[in-house]
């Protein structure tokens, strides 16, 4: 019996993502369906393969939706370290528009940095912010993706446990 590759589900944390417009693209090539998830409304195209969810105006309302639904096989676009962490732990495989893996090897030294940028800045320290997003950043998550997307698919699809009667 051959096993189909496992439906990947493509969840954008939408309200400051760059690179919306490629993952439809990518999405489209693949025929895989994207979760567009936003605070609030948010204009995304007229594809019946992409979904628009407005989680709320709650403090990580998006957040919280895309890290309940999210799991092993699905794909998470994210620059939010603490939503990558919880992703990472549900067994998705996450990428930041730059194209940056989040790795189980690599997600707690990332919080961990970033916690730390954090007490730094709201102790009035000076650190700059993050690099701006530049067109080379772009390719390499148009790559990234691809490169996901093809790994997951090359994996056996999960078998049903065998009924415990």
């Amino acid at each position: 019996m051959t096993s189909s590759p496992p439906i990947i589900r493509i969840f954008i944390d939408a309200d400051a993502c760059p690179v919306k417009d490629e993952i439809y693209r990518v999405a489209e090539r693949h025929g895989l369906p994207v979760s567009v998830v936003a605070g609030n409304f948010i204009r995304v195209p007229q594809d019946p393969l992409i979904e628009r969810i407005a989680a709320g105006s709650g403090m990580d309302a998006a957040d919280d939706w895309i890290a309940e639904r999210a799991g092993k096989g699905d794909i998470v676009i994210t620059s939010d370290i603490p939503l990558a962490s919880r992703c990472v732990k549900a067994g998705a495989e996450v990428l930041a528009p730059n194209g940056k893996p989040f790795s189980e090897e690599s997600i707690g030294m990332t919080l961990a940095v970033r916690n730390l940028m954090t007490d730094l800045r709201s102790s009035g320290e000076v650190t700059g912010g993050p690099k701006s997003f530049a067109p080379r950043d772009r390719s390499t998550f148009l790559s990234a993706l691809d490169q996901t997307i093809r790994r997951i698919q090359r994996q056996p699809a999960q078998q049903p446990a065998p009924n415990q009667n």
